[in-house]
């Protein structure tokens, strides 16, 4: 985002940009931030609070009326994460027979159908569908039990887009299941990656990727970077 206002603010276009991490900000000497102390992936602090965002935004645009720059300001209230795994309960074994995380996903599915019908909408998609889950997770087990990905998939391997459709169908399954407030921001991931067999699952395979010596740009981004 710091790079893009450059950009813009050559066109002649003033921005403001909602940086979460102020070292980043000062190094890209934009022309005005407002730093925010809030977790990633959130630039406006809470969800579902529309006056508290309302506050951010308004600050962000007070920016607009300094005199001269680059401006740094720090937002004064600080949103802290949230690590503790979201309390949500997994579906029992139901098939001995399939892998625990192709058991696990078909378990969640009526769930996640719930989720997409009061929503409207998905973030599962990029690669697979949720018809796909399973197949996908179960290339994951052969990878991780030690088959060559070239072998699993061929000489393509979009595993970025595959993790993601699977993460999302797994957390939009469980906020569905746990209900109440919006989780804090690292909750779902957190939930994911400790608690399911999926999430195991890819760890599990991104380690079998990385022995295989498989280009980064497949594996770095299976996981958040801090896991």
């Amino acid at each position: 985002m710091c790079a893009l206002a450059h950009v813009l603010e050559e066109a002649g276009i003033a921005t403001v940009v909602l940086a979460s991490m102020r070292a980043v900000a000062e190094r890209m000497n934009v022309p005005r931030v407002l730093h925010c102390e809030f977790p990633l992936g959130r630039p406006l602090g809470m969800p579902d609070n529309a006056e508290f965002q309302h506050g951010v935004l308004s600050a962000a645009f007070e920016l607009l009326d300094a005199s001269s720059g680059p401006v740094l300001v720090d937002y004064p209230e600080v949103v802290e994460a949230v690590e503790t795994p979201l309390a949500c309960a997994l579906p029992p074994r139901f098939d001995p027979d399939i892998a625990p995380s192709i058991d696990e996903a078909q378990g969640l599915r009526a769930a996640y159908e719930r989720a997409v019908a009061r929503r409207g909408a998905t973030e599962v998609g990029r690669a697979i569908d949720a018809d796909g889950v399973a197949g996908a997770l179960a290339d994951l087990e052969r990878v991780a039990a030690g088959e060559h990905w070239k072998e699993v998939y061929g000489p393509r391997l979009d595993t970025i887009a595959i993790a993601h459709d699977i993460r999302a169908y797994y957390q939009e399954a469980a906020l569905e299941l746990a209900g109440g407030p919006p989780p804090g921001a690292r909750q779902a991931e957190a939930w994911f990656y400790e608690e399911t067999e999926a999430g195991k699952t890819l760890a599990a395979a991104r380690d079998a990727l990385t022995e295989q010596e498989a280009p980064s740009g497949i594996t770095f981004y299976m996981q958040p970077v801090g896991r």
